[in-house]
């Protein structure tokens, strides 16, 4: 079942970027970074592909992919900006997320915000998400913009030229970045273990 909706889905952006070429590209990638996971790991090897047939310029590709990452991410960081932290401290104690969390999470943005924006866009599944906590934590704007658009474009590029070079063997990537995946996932969810392990026994005490 779950292949199938991968196929499914797969095809889907397949047809979207031959019928729509640079803007399919953008569009696609904007939907990706607004938390909706769509896999890039298909939309610019495929990209790629058509670079390959001449259809479409590298740069160009590339460039479009960062767009579309920028444009979807601002989507998410306004969201978690005028959205997301009022709905946090009102709800959050249901989520075992406490006002020292919050305030821990702006911190770290201040900190470390433009490295964390910046090298979360070459990891898969962390890059969909990392745009709404930015915004909870308020991280500036403009520095936010910056980075999330260097940080995509050599994302894009390299996933684009894999596609160039692989040919109509592009498909491998797919197959490669799916167990990098995975391997992400699993580091997610000992993440939230060792997360709540910790929260209930703050509670305890």
């Amino acid at each position: 079942m779950v292949f199938k909706i991968l196929a499914f889905i797969s095809g889907l952006i397949i047809a979207i970027i031959s019928k729509l070429g640079y803007l399919g590209v953008v569009f696609l990638m904007a939907i990706e970074s607004a938390c909706i996971p769509l896999p890039s790991e298909v939309i610019m090897p495929f990209s790629g592909f058509l670079v390959f047939q001449g259809r479409l310029g590298l740069w160009e590709t590339a460039l479009a992919g960062a767009l579309g990452c920028l444009l979807g991410s601002l989507l998410a960081y306004w969201v978690g900006l005028y959205g997301g932290r009022p709905l946090i401290e009102r709800y959050g104690k249901y989520l075992l997320i406490s006002h020292a969390d919050l305030d821990r999470a702006d911190r770290f943005f201040q900190r470390y915000g433009e490295v964390t924006v910046f090298f979360s866009r070459f990891l898969p599944v962390i890059r969909t998400y990392i745009s709404f906590p930015a915004g909870i934590a308020k991280m500036d704007l403009g520095r936010f913009s910056l980075y999330t658009f260097l940080g995509s474009l050599p994302w894009s590029w390299g996933l684009a030229y894999l596609g160039l070079r692989l040919g109509g063997r592009w498909t491998t990537v797919k197959e490669l970045f799916r167990k990098f995946d995975l391997f992400i996932g699993a580091i997610i969810v000992l993440a939230i273990f060792f997360y709540l392990r910790r929260h209930f026994r703050l509670m305890k005490r």
